[in-house]
């Protein structure tokens, strides 16, 4: 096998964790609907946000006129800004995560974090320093392509400039596992059951995937 030289790593439940119902409750409010309308519109936009096809400030004007409300600039500017707010005040990083990222680099690992995400989420790596710790930050609204799609795998490996044998990808999705493995990177699932109280919720591990419960169990797998 060759020697692993990069680690794709995701966001959201592997280095990092939010109560997006926060989030839910206090953006439908300011919007006027209730939070069952917002979950359900904003389902129906999420992937073209996702995959940058969308600004947020373009999806929550979909939204509004989605729900009957009228898209006014000055409320779909406050909710952009609340949405930034709400982010970078509920969201925290795993206690492992940082230790992780040092002892990754201090061995000479490359790392890219990989990320579904919207555009606020390179502020909130950014205030944690997490940008400061990874060579490359692949989201997926800034290279529009999303996990599990071959594409953001190639991106993450090519700014690295390491071949897909010499890297290994951690997430906590099967699916986006699965994806890793189709583009010929080594998958480790992270389920934080230890942390708070997740569990696979029935997810099959992806053939090829092997699955850990903390961030030291992934960073054994590059030796001394």
């Amino acid at each position: 096998m060759p020697r692993l030289e990069a680690c794709l790593v995701d966001a959201y439940d592997t280095i990092l964790t939010c109560d997006f119902s926060i989030l839910r409750n206090q953006l439908s409010a300011l919007a006027g609907i209730s939070p069952d309308t917002w979950q359900v519109e904003y389902a129906r936009i999420g992937p073209l946000v996702s995959d940058g096809r969308l600004s947020k400030a373009e999806a929550f004007a979909r939204l509004l006129r989605a729900a009957g409300r009228e898209a006014s600039p000055g409320l779909v500017a406050e909710l952009v800004r609340q949405d930034q707010e709400l982010l970078l005040a509920h969201a925290r990083l795993y206690d492992d995560t940082i230790p992780f990222l040092r002892g990754l680099r201090d061995r000479g690992i490359k790392i890219a974090i990989v990320s579904n995400c919207t555009e606020n989420t390179r502020p909130l790596l950014v205030k944690h320093g997490v940008d400061a710790l990874a060579d490359a930050l692949v989201l997926s609204c800034e290279v529009r392509s999303a996990k599990p799609a071959a594409e953001i795998f190639r991106c993450a490996l090519d700014r690295l400039g390491v071949a897909a044998e010499a890297a290994v990808f951690v997430d906590d999705q099967a699916g986006y596992c699965a994806g890793s493995v189709a583009a010929g990177i080594r998958a480790v699932q992270i389920v934080r059951a230890d942390l708070d109280g997740q569990s696979l919720d029935g997810q099959v591990p992806a053939p090829g995937t092997m699955v850990v419960r903390s961030l030291p169990e992934v960073e054994a797998l590059f030796g001394e």
